[in-house]
């Protein structure tokens, strides 16, 4: 108990704080298994506007995280868009999370059953009276399933982070071979060039080199082939909503000129280049490879500074702020 003085001297208490954000947990039955995610909801009373946030490419969380990587980018860019008025459904996609049980076999995964996943968390929330207008935001691969994922949705919004403005198969014919975003040493780069080439014609291919194994391993080319036959910037021509590609420049994944592509794709799709963000959503001023390891396995960082205030600006004007 404070002294009768200090207490006076202190003044009146500050009013009560805002509710906290709250991480509700939910599930979404199918009939091939039950999927998972966690509500981030603003601190006001609702009813609210609503999107589901996606994640990208491999065994990534509906934190943004998997094994060996560990940054929270998702989880961190949820809960800052509730701040502002904006609930946030983050999902663990099939087959990932607590949501592995809901896929027996790697091998039968495709794109498009992601998309439809992702169109049932949209009824999902739509069914939900705490919730008005209903976007989709997709990072990186997500945002590709994001828009294929529009046709059947018919989502108020769309927002592409970091997502690719090309087909799969030039997006990671570059990650591959380029500089900065070069993962594979020269003497592997007809092996790659050749199993791409093969996916994209439909076939798959036997016994890909064991450093190629983690990529193209059987199992998994039935969805790469799903994946790479769809142009991005054609679906977002397609989609006649709102739509907002945000890339960042220090991103040695998807570069900015992919956010250029979406825009090209049709009047009023707009693009926000970020300057210093990587591809995890992070502040990195380079695109030094120890830099940027570092932020993707950084949970302390924070979103870059300049992400949220545009991506929660154009949402809320899009699905109606309170």
């Amino acid at each position: 108990m404070l002294p009768l003085l200090l207490a006076l001297a202190a003044g009146p208490p500050d009013p009560a704080p805002p509710p906290r954000l709250v991480g509700e947990p939910v599930v979404l039955a199918t009939p091939t298994g039950t999927l998972h995610g966690t509500l981030d909801l603003p601190p006001g009373p609702g009813p609210w506007p609503a999107v589901v946030l996606h994640p990208g490419s491999g065994p990534t969380d509906r934190d943004g995280n998997q094994v060996g990587m560990r940054n929270n980018s998702l989880k961190q860019v949820g809960r800052a868009l509730a701040a502002p008025g904006v609930a946030v459904l983050r999902v663990d996609k099939r087959g990932v999370g607590a949501s592995r049980k809901a896929l027996a076999r790697e091998e039968d995964i495709r794109l498009d059953t992601y998309a439809a996943d992702l169109a049932g968390w949209v009824r999902w929330l739509r069914a939900d009276g705490r919730f008005t207008k209903v976007g989709l935001v997709g990072h990186s691969e997500g945002a590709l399933i994001a828009l294929l994922a529009a046709g059947e949705a018919k989502p108020d919004a769309v927002v592409s982070l970091c997502g690719p403005g090309r087909r799969l198969g030039d997006v990671l014919r570059e990650q591959l071979e380029k500089a900065p975003r070069a993962q594979l040493p020269p003497d592997l780069h007809d092996a790659s060039r050749m199993i791409l080439s093969e996916l994209e014609t439909g076939a798959t291919v036997k016994d890909p080199p064991v450093l190629l194994a983690s990529l193209f391993r059987p199992s998994v080319q039935p969805y790469l082939i799903s994946a790479l036959r769809h142009d991005p910037a054609a679906l977002a021509a397609a989609y006649p909503g709102p739509l907002l590609a945000v890339t960042g420049t220090t991103d040695i994944q998807v570069p900015t000129a992919d956010g250029d592509r979406l825009a090209a794709a049709r009047p009023g799709v707009r693009h926000v280049s970020v300057a210093g963000m990587n591809h995890v959503l992070k502040a990195v001023p380079t695109t030094d490879r120890a830099a940027q390891l570092r932020a993707y396995n950084d949970p302390s960082s924070p979103p870059h500074p300049e992400l949220v205030g545009p991506v929660a600006d154009f949402l809320r004007a899009a699905l109606g702020a309170k």
